[in-house]
Formats: C-alpha cells, sequence, structure tokens
C-alpha cells in the first residue's frame, strides 16, 4: 500500500529552512554530520558542460540556487532542466503526462515548496496601511 502523507524532506533541507526538530530528527549536529557524509559521498551538484539554451537557463534559474542539492540529485535536475527546455520550446504541444513529470522533478528536487525560496522582500506598500 502507499505510504500517505507528505514525502519527507532531505535532512540538509529541513538544515537550510529552519524546519529542523530536535525531538522529531535528532540533534542538529548528528543531522549536519549526516548532510557532510552525503556530500562526500556524491559531491556537489555540477552543472553539464553540455546543457544548452533554455535547459542551461533553467540551470542557473532554478537548479544553482538550490543549496540543497547534491550529486545524488543530478539526474533529476538534468531530466528536470531537458524537460523545461522541451515545454518553453513548444508549451501548446507540451503533454499533460509531460507536465506531471516536470511537477515531479521540481517536486523531488524541492522547487516546490514556497518555504524554500528564502525571505520575501517587503512590499513598498499597501493601499489600506501606507508604506511602512
Amino acid at each position: 500500500m502507499a505510504a500517505r502523507g507528505a514525502k519527507p524532506k532531505p535532512v540538509k533541507l529541513r538544515l537550510v529552512d529552519g524546519t529542523h526538530n530536535v525531538t522529531r530528527h535528532g540533534s542538529k549536529a548528528k543531522a549536519k554530520a549526516q548532510v557532510e557524509e552525503a556530500q562526500t559521498k556524491f559531491g556537489a551538484l555540477k552543472r553539464p558542460t553540455w546543457l544548452k539554451g533554455e535547459a542551461l537557463a533553467a540551470w542557473k534559474r532554478y537548479i544553482e540556487p538550490a543549496g540543497w542539492l547534491d550529486g545524488s540529485r543530478e539526474p533529476a535536475a538534468i531530466a528536470f532542466c531537458e524537460l523545461w527546455a522541451e515545454f518553453r520550446f513548444n508549451s501548446v504541444g507540451f503533454p499533460a503526462s509531460k507536465h506531471g513529470q516536470l511537477r515531479a522533478y521540481m517536486s523531488e528536487l524541492g522547487l516546490t515548496d514556497e518555504r524554500n525560496r528564502g525571505e520575501a522582500e517587503e512590499k513598498e506598500g499597501d493601499e489600506f496601511f501606507g508604506s511602512n
């Protein structure tokens, strides 16, 4: 039977976005050691030299800022960028099945979680409350 609920968040992502709960996930020192071990095993995520055009633009826009990704996510990152390029080339002819794949890669890479985007800049003002 399929597991219910949200997928577990990667350890590094919990540390980056501040959602690491000591009572649930153990000590931060242990979590940091796990992250360092994974980075040692898989290495840093490196951009493939052969990415071009929209795929390269997608890598720079979405993958490079995602500091929680390591080398183990390289296949998903490349597939996401290639699908993104295909979508940008022909968005009208992009089938629904590929939309599903694109969204699945985004989720797997942690790109759909708004909490991963950092602090939003404050707005200039509000029509009801004025500027702050």
